[in-house]
Protein backbone atom coordinates (compact mmCIF):
# COMPACT_ATOMS: atom_id res chain seq x y z
CA UNK A 1 0.00 0.00 0.00
CA UNK A 2 2.98 2.32 0.37
CA UNK A 3 3.79 4.60 -2.48
CA UNK A 4 6.92 4.16 -4.52
CA UNK A 5 8.53 6.55 -2.05
CA UNK A 6 8.11 3.75 0.49
CA UNK A 7 11.26 2.17 -0.90
CA UNK A 8 13.13 4.88 0.98
CA UNK A 9 12.46 2.91 4.17
CA UNK A 10 14.57 0.05 2.90
CA UNK A 11 17.24 2.42 1.69
CA UNK A 12 17.43 4.15 5.06
CA UNK A 13 17.70 0.92 7.01
CA UNK A 14 20.14 -0.84 4.71
CA UNK A 15 22.33 2.02 3.71
CA UNK A 16 23.23 3.71 6.97
CA UNK A 17 22.56 2.24 10.40
CA UNK A 18 24.67 4.82 12.22
CA UNK A 19 22.00 7.50 12.26
CA UNK A 20 22.41 10.82 14.00
CA UNK A 21 19.65 12.89 15.62
CA UNK A 22 20.06 15.47 12.84
CA UNK A 23 18.58 13.20 10.17
CA UNK A 24 15.34 12.67 12.09
CA UNK A 25 16.21 9.29 13.61
CA UNK A 26 16.34 8.48 17.32
CA UNK A 27 18.07 5.13 17.90
CA UNK A 28 16.24 4.73 21.24
CA UNK A 29 12.80 5.22 19.69
CA UNK A 30 10.82 2.07 18.88
CA UNK A 31 8.80 3.89 16.21
CA UNK A 32 11.98 5.06 14.44
CA UNK A 33 13.14 1.43 14.48
CA UNK A 34 9.81 0.21 13.05
CA UNK A 35 9.96 2.78 10.24
CA UNK A 36 13.55 1.75 9.51
CA UNK A 37 12.52 -1.93 9.50
CA UNK A 38 14.93 -2.67 12.34
CA UNK A 39 12.01 -4.12 14.31
CA UNK A 40 9.44 -6.44 12.75
CA UNK A 41 6.05 -4.77 12.42
CA UNK A 42 3.11 -4.55 10.09
CA UNK A 43 4.21 -1.37 8.30
CA UNK A 44 1.17 -0.47 6.21
CA UNK A 45 2.45 2.72 4.65
CA UNK A 46 5.63 4.75 4.53
CA UNK A 47 6.87 7.69 2.51
CA UNK A 48 9.28 10.53 3.14
CA UNK A 49 6.86 12.35 5.45
CA UNK A 50 4.52 9.84 7.14
CA UNK A 51 4.34 6.18 8.11
CA UNK A 52 1.53 3.99 9.43
CA UNK A 53 1.44 0.65 11.23
CA UNK A 54 -0.90 -1.36 13.44
CA UNK A 55 -0.93 -0.74 17.18
CA UNK A 56 0.50 -3.77 19.02
CA UNK A 57 -2.24 -3.45 21.69
CA UNK A 58 -5.32 -2.63 19.60
CA UNK A 59 -8.15 -0.81 21.32
CA UNK A 60 -10.55 -1.41 18.44
CA UNK A 61 -10.88 -3.82 15.49
CA UNK A 62 -8.97 -1.25 13.43
CA UNK A 63 -6.26 0.51 15.45
CA UNK A 64 -3.47 2.17 13.51
CA UNK A 65 -0.72 4.60 14.45
CA UNK A 66 0.20 7.35 12.01
CA UNK A 67 3.62 8.85 12.74
CA UNK A 68 5.99 11.29 11.10
CA UNK A 69 8.67 9.27 9.31
CA UNK A 70 11.33 11.51 10.84
CA UNK A 71 11.38 11.66 14.63
CA UNK A 72 9.18 14.40 16.09
CA UNK A 73 8.55 14.69 19.83
CA UNK A 74 5.16 14.15 21.46
CA UNK A 75 2.18 16.43 20.90
CA UNK A 76 3.12 18.71 23.81
CA UNK A 77 6.33 19.69 21.99
CA UNK A 78 4.51 20.84 18.84
CA UNK A 79 4.27 24.41 17.65
CA UNK A 80 1.78 26.25 15.48
CA UNK A 81 3.75 25.48 12.32
CA UNK A 82 3.12 21.74 12.93
CA UNK A 83 -0.60 22.07 12.14
CA UNK A 84 -0.18 21.01 8.46
CA UNK A 85 1.70 17.89 9.63
CA UNK A 86 -1.13 16.99 12.04
CA UNK A 87 -3.70 17.53 9.28
CA UNK A 88 -1.74 15.26 6.90
CA UNK A 89 -1.59 12.61 9.63
CA UNK A 90 -5.39 12.74 9.91
CA UNK A 91 -5.85 12.41 6.16
CA UNK A 92 -3.53 9.41 6.01
CA UNK A 93 -5.35 7.81 8.96
CA UNK A 94 -8.70 8.16 7.20
CA UNK A 95 -7.23 6.80 3.97
CA UNK A 96 -5.82 3.76 5.77
CA UNK A 97 -9.24 3.12 7.34
CA UNK A 98 -10.97 3.36 3.96
CA UNK A 99 -8.36 1.06 2.39
CA UNK A 100 -9.23 -1.44 5.14
CA UNK A 101 -12.97 -1.33 4.38
CA UNK A 102 -14.01 1.07 7.13
CA UNK A 103 -16.80 3.03 5.48
CA UNK A 104 -18.40 4.83 8.45
CA UNK A 105 -15.98 7.66 9.17
CA UNK A 106 -18.41 9.00 11.79
CA UNK A 107 -17.67 5.94 13.97
CA UNK A 108 -13.93 6.60 14.37
CA UNK A 109 -11.70 8.17 16.99
CA UNK A 110 -8.58 10.16 16.14
CA UNK A 111 -6.33 11.56 18.82
CA UNK A 112 -3.15 11.70 20.83
CA UNK A 113 -2.15 10.70 24.34
CA UNK A 114 -1.21 13.82 26.29
CA UNK A 115 2.10 13.69 28.20
CA UNK A 116 2.93 12.23 30.59
CA UNK A 117 0.38 9.63 29.47
CA UNK A 118 2.21 8.50 26.33
CA UNK A 119 4.55 5.54 26.32
CA UNK A 120 6.52 6.57 23.21
CA UNK A 121 7.71 10.16 22.75
CA UNK A 122 7.58 9.96 18.93
CA UNK A 123 4.47 11.85 17.82
CA UNK A 124 1.74 9.33 16.96
CA UNK A 125 -1.89 9.68 16.01
CA UNK A 126 -4.18 6.91 17.22
CA UNK A 127 -6.69 5.94 14.52
CA UNK A 128 -9.43 3.71 15.96
CA UNK A 129 -12.55 2.22 14.34
CA UNK A 130 -15.28 1.41 14.86
CA UNK A 131 -15.69 3.24 18.18
CA UNK A 132 -19.00 1.45 18.68
CA UNK A 133 -17.09 -1.84 19.02
CA UNK A 134 -14.51 -0.59 21.53
CA UNK A 135 -14.54 -2.30 24.92
CA UNK A 136 -14.89 -0.56 28.29
CA UNK A 137 -11.14 -0.28 28.94
CA UNK A 138 -10.43 1.10 25.47
CA UNK A 139 -13.21 3.65 25.87
CA UNK A 140 -11.44 4.87 29.02
CA UNK A 141 -7.93 4.86 27.56
CA UNK A 142 -9.02 6.69 24.40
CA UNK A 143 -11.64 8.91 26.02
CA UNK A 144 -11.81 12.26 24.20
CA UNK A 145 -11.15 15.43 26.15
CA UNK A 146 -9.71 13.60 29.14
CA UNK A 147 -6.49 14.61 30.86
CA UNK A 148 -4.67 11.75 29.07
CA UNK A 149 -6.14 11.78 25.54
CA UNK A 150 -6.96 14.72 23.28
CA UNK A 151 -8.68 14.81 19.94
CA UNK A 152 -7.08 16.21 16.81
CA UNK A 153 -9.44 19.19 16.97
CA UNK A 154 -8.34 19.94 20.55
CA UNK A 155 -4.68 19.76 19.59
CA UNK A 156 -5.13 22.03 16.56
CA UNK A 157 -7.10 24.48 18.70
CA UNK A 158 -4.23 24.58 21.24
CA UNK A 159 -1.66 25.03 18.46
CA UNK A 160 -3.66 27.86 16.87
CA UNK A 161 -3.68 29.75 20.18
CA UNK A 162 0.08 29.77 20.52
CA UNK A 163 2.75 31.89 18.94
CA UNK A 164 5.87 29.80 18.44
CA UNK A 165 6.38 28.45 21.98
CA UNK A 166 5.79 24.75 22.81
CA UNK A 167 2.28 23.79 24.03
CA UNK A 168 1.81 24.44 27.76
Amino acid sequence: MATSEGTEVAERSGENNSHGQNDGYDNKCIFCKIINKEVKSDLLYSDEELSCFRDIHPGAPHHYLVVPTKHVGNCKSLQKDHIPLVEKMVELGKTILQNNNVTDLEDIRLGFHWPPFCSVTHLHLHVLAPVSQMGFTSRLIYRPNSMWFITVDQLIQRLNLMSSDPVQ
